[in-house]
């Protein structure tokens, strides 16, 4: 595998992907139900193509953008009283510290194993973007993925649209099932809440349209944006603390 930011086969396999269901959408299924000539037709290539483009430039853009390297002068201050909580060791209760990079560990930060370094608000490494998820790509990785399910989803309709016209007048479409692969991320703490039968909140959960602020910014119509940069500086977050109650507990 390839250092974070250089073309691996993965990469290469995801550009292919998205260049086969182009082909196949514009060039198979929309001629063979609409056509290429007519206006519905000519509509919905130049929408289906505006979404490939939005899925390409979203996806290089992830693939390239550093996602967030820890400050060198970083030092927690376990007086600031605008950090309610600070992350700790579980065994012997010492803040956070790197030895592999010999720094402080912000919160949400941890060490990636492939990137050899820290990453900030690091959510994982995926093999497909060769690159961490984290503080500075966030954004943008998950406006890609929502790119790309829209597009899918689309090219879906196009296509079966396009199936079912060309079939024989005097045949019948069989019945065929599709598979969808779901993202699944967990969160180790719950799970070992959950386990010994106990409640647990995580205290960087604020909520879904919160969590989505905390991602894409305050400013909704810049959400879809693929130039649209992080918010924050990445060392220091929002906790559910920080929200007040909107009722006074019972």
């Amino acid at each position: 595998m390839g250092r974070p930011g250089y073309v691996t086969v993965p990469i290469l396999s995801v550009l292919a992907a998205i260049g086969y269901v182009y082909y196949t959408t514009v060039f198979l299924a929309i001629p063979a139900w609409l056509g290429l000539t007519t206006a519905a037709g000519v509509a919905n290539a130049a929408v289906f193509t505006a979404l490939a483009a939005a899925c390409v430039a979203t996806y290089a853009v992830a693939v390239s953008r550093d996602p967030g390297r820890v400050p060198a002068a970083f030092v927690p201050d376990v007086e600031d009283s605008e950090s309610p909580i600070h992350e700790i060791k579980r065994k012997g209760g010492d803040l956070r510290y790197c030895q592999k990079c010999s720094h402080y560990k912000p919160p949400r930060a941890h060490h990636c194993r492939v990137c050899k370094r820290c990453v900030l608000r690091m959510d994982h490494h995926c093999i497909w973007i060769n690159n961490c998820v984290g503080h500075e790509n966030y954004n943008i990785f998950l406006v890609f993925v929502l790119y790309a399910v829209i597009a899918s989803f689309y090219s879906m309709v196009l296509i079966i649209g396009g199936a079912m016209h060309s079939l024989p007048k005097d045949e019948h479409p069989g019945s065929d099932s599709s598979r969808t692969s779901i993202h699944h991320e967990g969160v180790r703490a719950m799970w070992l809440a959950e386990k010994a039968g106990n409640l647990y909140h995580h205290p960087y959960d604020l909520g879904i349209y919160e969590n989505l602020v905390s991602v894409l910014g305050p400013n909704t119509f810049c959400w879809l944006c693929p130039i649209s940069r992080n918010i924050g500086s990445g060392v220091r977050f929002r906790t559910s603390y920080d929200i007040p109650l909107s009722t006074p507990p019972m």
